[in-house]
């Protein structure tokens, strides 16, 4: 796939007009409209709002369908939230940290620095209460979110020149998304947060020192190691991601309950698919990105312990600020304690033993 059969196009972003929430009828079928935050064809991003469009139009036998818009075709890549909200459109595809403006509590439904892995993350939501505290909040804008994938690990960022200490990150300019763009703020990074379609051209024309998108194959499609030859890893922001099909609630009541149904169904089977691609195509993008001359390395010690020391106090911040997000980070923290020393003795000796 070539990175630019995906970005052209995207990175205008126009606004839509306004729509009733009542499904859109053609022929006796329900078509709704579908914005994404990302390029449509990208992989891992694109290819699972495809996919859950694709199962939905399948399992209804054609009864409920959609008309997808990629990143900044009908709305802004970051708006997506706000069309469905608006009735723009009656469903949307997105990440909730894209919307955290509106409610700092949505990082913990996307990712937060030192957080959960993807299976934990997803644990947690069906199983800890993270999904009902998502409803409740979503529900205060008219909205019903449902999971719909994760992209696993990601990368820390790519960097033009060594990170050897806090002192080299002083000054940099750096696309970094989440929790994580505030925590690098306090260690002296000038954080941005670029749609996707913008990352590279202001990666390669030298606007950003360093950048951050997802992990290896999303960061090689877009082109990020013909600017530098660099990339740390794990993302100590981003140990996953998770995505989200997010729906109108006045139009998804109006659906039949099979279809609402199919739609929820839908959105659990892509993200099992999501995860499987990301995981067997970063491997091999890896593979192709080390045999290319870039070198992996992870970030000093010194770094890490600054990041961390400034992910508390961001995360003491909001919670004080904002009453949302201290529930939900007390709801989130309850199943994180055990089951790090949980991963640790199980999956991490899995990991050191085959080593």
């Amino acid at each position: 796939m070539q990175r630019r059969n995906f970005i052209q196009g995207a990175v205008a972003a126009t606004a839509g007009v306004a729509i009733t929430s009542a499904p859109a009828i053609a022929s006796g079928k329900i078509v709704w409209k579908l914005p994404t935050s990302f390029p449509s064809k990208a992989p891992g991003v694109g290819t699972n709002v495809t996919s859950f469009a694709k199962r939905v139009e399948v399992m209804s036998a054609g009864r409920l369908s959609f008309k997808i818009y990629s990143g900044g075709e009908l709305v802004p890549p970051f708006a997506v939230e706000d069309a469905v909200q608006k009735g723009t459109a009656e469903i949307g595809h997105s990440t909730p940290y894209y919307s955290a403006g509106k409610n700092s509590a949505l990082h913990f439904f996307a990712t937060v620095p030192f957080g959960m892995t993807a299976t934990e993350h997803v644990a947690w939501l069906r199983h800890g209460g993270g999904q009902q505290l998502w409803d409740e909040i979503y529900a205060e804008r008219g909205l019903k979110a449902f999971y719909s994938g994760n992209s696993g690990v990601q990368s820390g960022g790519w960097f033009k020149k060594e990170i050897n200490s806090v002192k080299d990150l002083s000054g940099l300019n750096m696309r970094i998304a989440g929790l994580g763009g505030e925590a690098m703020r306090k260690l002296g990074v000038n954080a941005v947060l670029l749609p996707p379609p913008e990352i590279f051209p202001a990666f390669k024309s030298g606007a950003i020192d360093a950048a951050e998108w997802v992990g290896p194959m999303l960061d090689q499609a877009f082109g990020l190691n013909k600017v530098a030859n660099i990339c740390y890893t794990p993302a100590f922001h981003e140990p996953s991601a998770a995505l989200e099909i997010v729906v109108n609630q006045d139009a998804f009541a109006e659906l039949p309950k099979d279809l609402q149904a199919i739609v929820e169904e839908a959105a659990l089977a892509t993200s099992v698919e999501t995860l499987a691609q990301f995981d067997y195509f970063n491997t091999q993008a890896m593979v192709k990105l080390k045999a290319g001359g870039v070198l992996f390395k992870e970030f000093p010690e010194d770094v890490i312990s600054a990041l961390k020391q400034a992910t508390i106090e961001v995360m003491d911040e909001l919670a004080q600020a904002n009453p949302q997000f201290k529930q939900v980070q007390q709801s989130y923290q309850a199943f994180l304690e055990p089951t790090k020393e949980y991963s640790n003795l199980f999956q991490g000796a899995v990991y050191r033993q085959r080593s």
